[in-house]
This record gives structure tokens, sequence and C-alpha cells, in this order.
């Protein structure tokens, strides 16, 4: 363990975490769809 496998390992999750982060902003909300109920139920 003394080729700081560790260090590196952490390095490469910050970045993919960073990148995933930066994805995350730009994606919109979801839009949930409007599911209206019918006036009579009894359908």
């Amino acid at each position: 363990m003394a080729d700081n496998f560790l260090e590196r390992h952490r390095e490469d999750y910050e970045k993919r975490k960073a990148l995933w982060l930066k994805r995350k902003k730009r994606l919109p909300g979801k839009i949930s769809p409007s599911i209206s109920k019918p006036d009579d139920e009894a359908l």
C-alpha cells in the first residue's frame, strides 16, 4: 500500500462526484405526469 493506492482512489472518486454533481445541476427537475381522477369514480 505504499503506492498511494487510497489517495488515488479518493482523487478518482472526487472527480466522478464533481462530474455527477455538474450533470445533476444541469438537468431540469422531473415533471410528474398529472393524472386527474374522473368525476365519477365508479368507472
